[in-house]
């Protein structure tokens, strides 16, 4: 199995996965136990921030908008070529602009149209146009297992989109205050002349995952998280 970004080849072993510095604290031995109840608690976000149908340039397939519509995390089915299968997070790049961004030394995320975009190719396997956000998550749990994680200082399922960048959510929604968090790694983003804790609309902050001995550690991520019980109507 090949997963691939526009410019490399991801090999899963720092997040969500059973492998060094992971999101979880989950053996090996309980991943089906992920795989079948992040599919319940998937479902369960589509419920609370339905997705839209998407047809255009880059695709046919879906996307969840966050509230402010400032992100948004799309599964693609069919891309620009035929047997196209991707996700990505499509960020405005307007905050990250204000906040000092250099267009011409960003790597790893495309600039279009005012959007910045940073899209996880699949090599195979592609579901129909037809199918539904639920029916590709479970395409992804069946073909992609590793992109799937726990994160579990926060009690979130998500999906590793490579190089720090993931989409998470609350496996109950009813008892976190973060139902789903757009998350972004902020280091390119630096070294590109972002201010991280001036990004209108996202927080800089620090997030404790497991490093490769099973010890909580911090890291820095950009983080867009919502409550939406707060925000969806």
């Amino acid at each position: 199995m090949k997963i691939t970004t526009k410019n490399s080849v991801i090999v899963f072993t720092a997040l969500f996965a059973c492998a060094p510095v992971v999101l979880s604290v989950i053996s090996c031995g309980n991943l089906d136990v992920v795989a079948r109840d992040s599919e319940r608690s998937f479902d369960n976000l589509l419920a609370a921030l339905p997705p839209h149908k998407l047809d255009g340039i880059d695709g046919k397939g879906w996307a969840l908008d966050a509230p402010d519509r400032a992100a948004s995390f799309e599964i693609l089915f069919e891309g620009k070529a035929p047997s196209d299968f991707s996700l990505a997070l499509k960020i405005d790049a307007k905050p990250f602009l204000d906040a000092g961004w250099d267009t011409g030394k960003l790597n790893g995320w495309d600039f279009a149209d005012g959007k910045l975009t940073y899209r996880l190719n699949f090599d195979k396997n592609t579901p129909s146009v037809s199918a539904s956000p639920l029916e590709a998550y479970k395409h992804i749990l069946k073909n992609y297992r590793s992109i799937v994680g726990y994160h579990a200082a926060l009690d979130h399922y998500g999906i590793n989109l490579g190089d720090g960048n993931l989409l998470e959510w609350a496996k109950d929604m009813s008892i976190n205050d973060k139902d789903i968090v757009f998350v972004l790694n902020p280091e390119p983003f630096i070294a590109a002349g972002v201010d991280p804790s001036r990004i209108e609309g996202w927080s800089f902050a620090k997030v404790t995952v497991d490093d490769e001995n099973g010890k909580p550690v911090q890291v820095d991520k950009i983080l867009k998280p919502f409550d939406l019980n707060g925000n969806i109507k």
